[in-house]
């Protein structure tokens, strides 16, 4: 299925949902929705499913008009964030429910290769009501795999999850994607999950469409400063900066040896992700003194939060890390890693990526 969203726009009464975007989701890739809640992702979803109508604008699936076709008369597979299956079906004859539908043969066989590839082949003969959240979610995702649909919707199907599950579902679902044919859309407003996923990724925020490309792509070269906070989790860290003859000059600290484009405004934002700031120093490296305001450890990674002259900065510390509040200690970064944005947000210099990155 090839789908086109093109110059579609959603108002409520005075309210703009989504502003006028285009969008061309590659066909059997996964395409994520990346935002903060209230960015517009299920009301993006909602058109495409037919679930609702754009107030301007053109909705095509290969070729053919569809805008304002009911979600009944699409084929199109959804999964929310709840868990949504049918209580008194057992979980065989949920998953079974779209393959009746079509008046497949050897239904169930297809479902249990089904319930197989979701690790859920035990729990066939259960309602679910006897399941576990992140098991009535797999069954939720077998019946959608059922379907076959060309389009897949998926909108954050793992945030009810706790966060063990998260993960594991995490990686099945990037699996069965690689290997199914359908397109998928997958709403999310987790940076890291839209990175595993891999694909291509949408940034939205206010209903807006800020950038559309490779998952990689826009993560190491978002075109704005709304980009860069909306794919940065942590946040990035953020600091006001001038144009000098020594590249980059931070307001309160010093210059990153950086070569600017002819013409750069003189009120800068240079950015460093949380991962480029280091404990240790490196050739090249500048120094940024302070003192630790926070020390957070999650998984096998240290966040340092730390105050210095130039604001406070989130250092993302390899290993588990134990620091005094209010303990001295000097950070450090290579101008090679620092993005650049001008006055009005837009991106002026990346860093360059490394082969493979």
């Amino acid at each position: 299925m090839q789908l086109v969203l093109d110059r579609i726009s959603k108002k409520v009464g005075p309210e703009t949902w989504l502003h006028e975007m285009s969008l061309v989701p590659r066909t059997g890739e996964v395409t994520v929705l990346l935002g903060a809640t209230q960015a517009g992702k299920t009301s993006l979803m909602r058109i495409m499913a037919g679930l609702d109508v754009p107030s301007a604008g053109d909705i095509r699936v290969d070729g053919v008009r569809v805008t304002g076709m009911p979600v009944r008369e699409r084929n199109v597979a959804m999964v929310y964030q709840q868990f949504i299956n049918y209580p008194s079906l057992k979980v065989a004859d949920n998953i079974a429910s779209p393959l009746k539908l079509r008046g497949e043969k050897n239904i169930a066989q297809r479902v249990r290769e089904i319930a197989q590839r979701l690790h859920i082949e035990m729990f066939l003969e259960r309602y679910p009501a006897e399941l576990s959240g992140g098991q009535q979610q797999r069954v939720a995702l077998a019946r959608a795999l059922a379907k076959g649909a060309p389009l897949m919707l998926l909108d954050e199907p793992l945030v009810n999850l706790d966060y063990k599950l998260r993960e594991e579902l995490r990686e099945e679902l990037t699996q069965l994607f690689a290997v199914g044919d359908s397109t998928v859309i997958y709403a999310t407003t987790e940076p890291g999950e839209a990175l595993l996923l891999g694909g291509y990724t949408a940034v939205l925020d206010g209903g807006e469409l800020l950038q559309y490309g490779p998952t990689a792509e826009v993560f190491h070269a978002p075109t704005s400063l709304r980009v860069a906070r909306a794919f940065s989790d942590p946040p990035m860290n953020l600091m006001a900066a001038t144009a000098s003859a020594d590249g980059a000059l931070l307001a309160g600290g010093p210059a990153l040896a950086i070569a600017l484009p002819a013409g750069a405004s003189r009120g800068l934002t240079v950015g460093l992700r949380a991962s480029a700031i280091r404990e240790t120093s490196r050739e090249g490296d500048i120094t940024l003194a302070g003192k630790v305001e926070l020390a957070e450890i999650s998984g096998s990674d240290t966040f340092v939060h730390v105050s210095t002259a130039v604001g406070e900065l989130v250092a993302q510390l390899t290993g588990v890390h134990y620091f005094a509040l209010g303990a001295a200690v000097d950070l450090h970064a290579n101008p090679s890693e620092a993005y650049v944005f001008d006055a009005d947000g837009v991106l002026l210099v990346a860093p360059r990526r490394r082969g493979g990155d």
